[in-house]
């Protein structure tokens, strides 16, 4: 069966997060008939635990789609029973796919993956491949098969992450990739005209969830791995040491220079700079956040912080 044209493809999307709105947009602005959206349930926000909608739901809703949101997807196929769509599209939903959902799309199954597979398959990629130094990364258009993210690659876009500055920022240049990518891919994938390459196996690393205990950044990296390991987890959810028993979350900085005149973890005395000592040398915070209070420039924090030195971050 071949499609002529985009609103021959009746599609389920999947997605959550905000990277997740550009394929949705790409579709949409396409004309490819989304017959569904699923999405995470909507979570609670703030001290009234108000219930917040995800951000695709919000297009989804938005564009007039149906939205799903089951707790367990697994445990609700009842409710695509009587669903039929051709493909699904998926970015970064949250969930395992069973197979039977999958299999319920009668072209195939197509993830928007975060990396250049089969490196990092997993749920963190972006954020491990700026903690881990990396020079690039990319996107992945890949088949969606019961084993994660272990299905043939159809199409691959390089990122330069040397002009990428954090985790926030990479997630508009990979989300604004998938969006050319869906323009450009889904309607030929559709039609079979997009050929799948198997991964290579002996390639494969994983990219592990961000656990609450590494959001607590090391002090015995080196100067440059400590400026990635922060880029990889700002602006959410953002690498923090102690100072005093209270939080310091640290959102950006760059490498000062290579004295090792202080202990590892000393605030440097400077009067324009908030300096932190590690093995090899001197970084800038340039962007910090003492619990309790605003963001604020490394500076400006250095100016009302009143420190006693020897001062010390844990």
């Amino acid at each position: 069966m071949r499609f002529e044209k985009p609103s021959d493809v009746k599609v389920l999307y999947m997605g959550t997060p905000k990277i997740a709105i550009y394929p949705l947009l790409a579709l949409l602005e396409e004309g490819f008939n989304v017959v569904g959206v699923l999405t995470q349930a909507d979570k609670p926000n703030g001290r009234g635990g108000e219930l917040v909608p995800s951000p695709v739901k919000k297009l989804a809703l938005k564009a007039g789609l149906p939205v799903y949101q089951p707790l367990k997807v697994r445990k609700s196929l009842e409710e695509f029973e009587n669903l039929e769509f051709d493909l699904i599209v998926c970015m970064a939903y949250g969930q395992i796919i069973p197979d039977s959902l999958l299999k319920k799309a009668t072209v195939g199954a197509i993830n928007f993956h975060g990396s250049l597979l089969p490196k990092y398959r997993g749920s963190a990629p972006m954020q491990r491949s700026l903690m881990n130094g990396d020079h690039e990364t990319g996107i992945s258009l890949m088949e969606m098969v019961t084993k994660m993210d272990a299905g043939q690659v159809y199409d691959k876009v390089i990122i330069n992450l040397d002009e990428v500055k954090s985790y926030t920022e990479l997630i508009t240049v990979m989300g604004e990739k998938a969006y050319e990518m869906c323009k450009s891919d889904v309607l030929k994938y559709a039609n079979g005209e997009l050929p799948g390459v198997p991964q290579n196996e002996e390639e494969v690393t994983y990219a592990e969830k961000i656990t609450p205990e590494e959001e607590h950044l090391p002090l015995n990296l080196s100067a440059t791995g400590t400026v990635n390991y922060i880029r990889g987890l700002s602006n959410e959810p953002g690498a923090y040491l102690f100072l005093n028993d209270k939080k310091l979350k640290i959102y950006s900085a760059s490498v000062f220079n290579n004295e090792t005149n202080n202990e590892i973890g000393e605030i440097v005395p400077n009067k324009k700079r908030l300096l932190l000592q590690l093995k090899d040398g001197v970084i800038s915070l340039d962007e910090v956040q003492l619990e309790g209070k605003k963001a604020m420039a490394g500076q400006a924090f250095l100016n009302g912080a009143r420190l006693v030195y020897p001062t010390f971050l844990k």
